[in-house]
């Protein structure tokens, strides 16, 4: 096998890669290429290789990509499939005992990947694994993982009480408030950005949900896994840059999409009569944002307030988009 990665070591008969890496990148040449650079330089101990899927980018992601590392396994779609189905088909190709879902918006710091590895080896168990993300500037990104949602952290979220107790474990629970990411801990979620999991559960699980275009599915992910014994887990020894929502330039855009994807799990994952309460909690959030933000800039004439009012109030003008989740799955432009 060659060496070209730095990682990827020679196999021996019936041998396997330690981890299949897996990117799926959308109208993010420069910073894919970044990712992709950071990977080759810091992971040195796992074997490994790394699937590019591009899902039909416009600003020549893939030629740059196929130009710059040639040794990479490239899958350049002629259509945007969304995010899990362009994990699934990347799995596919994947030769690892493992599977690594890594955003193209990151950056590996201090051989994160090589400490996820061994992570999961000293911890076969957990069966998905996941590390801490920070922002560009080095401040804390608490999205790795989640809680999964519940009645109350919705009630929390819909009320704003997540915005004013965002260190507290009560009131932002679904966000592990009041939690750094600095100590190893067992979590209900692990987000796509960095997740590690075993190829078997993977397979088992089918992957990813295709009724998912972009967002929740990685808690729906978790959710099934945990069913079958799965003990999700995230270490701060694996750290990584992510830099969030870089295939969505327009912040709403964004926003409909993450709602849509909560939204399908309340429908997948709440059972009567938490399911209706669950929609009732989430219609009313952008709402009660809106308001508020709009009475608060009308009072203090503050810009920002006011910016943050209009973007609710955009979310909530577009409800019709989200309010029922995804019902079935078609290719729509991220």
């Amino acid at each position: 096998m060659s060496n070209a990665f730095g990682g990827e070591k020679p196999l021996g008969s019936g041998s396997q890669l330690d981890v299949s890496i897996i990117v799926v990148s959308y109208n993010t040449r420069d910073i894919t290429l970044d990712c992709l650079s950071s990977i080759v330089v810091e992971t040195l101990v796992a074997s490994y290789e790394i699937i590019v899927v591009d899902n039909n980018s416009s600003d020549g992601s893939a030629a740059a990509i196929s130009r710059q590392f040639p040794e990479v396994k490239l899958v350049a779609l002629d259509d945007n499939v969304g995010f899990g189905r362009a994990n699934n088909m990347a799995v596919q190709e994947a030769r690892g005992r493992r599977i690594l879902l890594l955003n193209p918006d990151t950056i590996i710091l201090d051989h994160a990947i090589d400490r996820l590895v061994e992570f999961a080896e000293e911890n076969p168990s957990f069966h998905v694994w996941g590390g801490r993300t920070l922002f560009p500037d080095g401040s804390l990104n608490r999205t790795s993982c989640f809680r999964r949602m519940s009645l109350w952290n919705l009630l929390c979220f819909a009320l704003g009480f997540t915005y004013f107790g965002r260190e507290n474990r009560i009131f932002n629970s679904e966000a592990y408030g009041g939690w750094d990411r600095d100590t190893e801990r067992h979590v209900d979620i692990v987000t796509g950005c960095f997740l590690l999991i075993d190829r078997m559960l993977w397979d088992k699980l089918g992957g990813f949900d295709p009724i998912f275009f972009m967002y929740g599915e990685e808690a729906d992910l978790c959710q099934r896994a945990r069913s079958l014994g799965a003990h999700p887990a995230v270490t701060p020894d694996a750290t990584i840059v992510h830099y969030g929502g870089a295939s969505d330039i327009v912040p709403v855009d964004k926003r409909v999409k993450v709602f849509k994807g909560r939204m399908t799990l309340i429908n997948r994952h709440f059972g009567w009569p938490a399911r209706t309460i669950g929609h009732v909690l989430h219609l009313i959030a952008p709402l009660t944002r809106w308001c508020g933000y709009g009475m608060a800039a009308a009072v203090a004439r503050n810009s920002e307030w006011r910016r943050n009012a209009e973007y609710w109030g955009a979310v909530w003008k577009r409800r019709r988009e989200w309010v029922n989740g995804y019902q079935t799955y078609r290719a729509e432009a991220a």
